[in-house]
């Protein structure tokens, strides 16, 4: 998806940093309902090839550069086995 493209440049955009997200998945609580891969608004998610110890294709992250850390896979998932959290830059640990 890349960069996000606006079709007026807003006044802050050299100030506002968007977030980074890293997705985890806890793929034994599973049960590839698939919601966190439809309706992830950056297209982060994918269904995975593999099973988990229920027997579902758990979700997994194909485009992890994608993720801007908005918590909805965490809200639409009925069984609790997704979340993110912030990816904080390296610099900003210290």
């Amino acid at each position: 998806m890349g960069e996000m493209k606006f079709w007026r440049l807003p006044l802050d955009s050299e100030e506002i940093q968007v977030s980074k997200g890293i997705v985890y998945i806890v793929e034994d609580r599973c049960k590839g309902c698939g919601y966190c891969i439809e309706f992830c608004p950056r297209d982060v998610l994918e269904m995975s090839p593999r099973f988990n110890a229920k027997g579902y294709h758990p979700p997994a992250v194909k485009h992890p550069e994608s993720c801007v850390n908005c918590h909805y896979c965490e809200a639409i998932c009925p069984d609790f086995a997704i979340y993110s959290v912030e990816d904080l830059p390296a610099d900003a640990s210290a």
